[in-house]
């Protein structure tokens, strides 16, 4: 018998939700549905690349059903390890740029206004 995968149970984990967020609220799936499968169309950027930006994203957002989502997505549209691994350098440069930005924030504001 074929071990499952860690991976492979978050996607079903997500695609069972999906389906009960589908027949709660059947209008929204749908239209979400459509929504997404049309910004993952070819397009200025390919479909590799928009896989990328939204592992890059997800990464970034700690959104771990996306994360495995976007992985297979990337290896789907022949992403090389290393371009998903750049990517995900781009979200830990963003998450860290964020957290610094958000220490500026704190030096150069509250801290002077709380110690004024």
């Amino acid at each position: 018998m074929e071990e499952i995968t860690y991976t492979e149970v978050v996607l079903q984990e997500y695609k069972v939700g999906m389906g009960t967020f589908a027949e709660k609220l059947p209008n929204v799936a749908s239209t979400f549905n459509a929504f997404t499968e049309a910004c993952f169309q070819d397009g200025a950027l390919s479909q590799k690349q928009k896989h990328l930006i939204a592992l890059a994203i997800s990464v970034y957002a700690h959104n771990e059903y996306c994360t495995v989502y976007h992985t297979k997505g990337c290896l789907d549209a022949d992403c090389t390890e290393e371009e998903m691994m750049e990517a995900i350098g781009v979200a830990a440069a963003l998450g860290g740029g964020s957290a610094m930005s958000q220490g500026v924030t704190v030096w150069q504001d509250a801290l002077e206004d709380f110690t004024e």
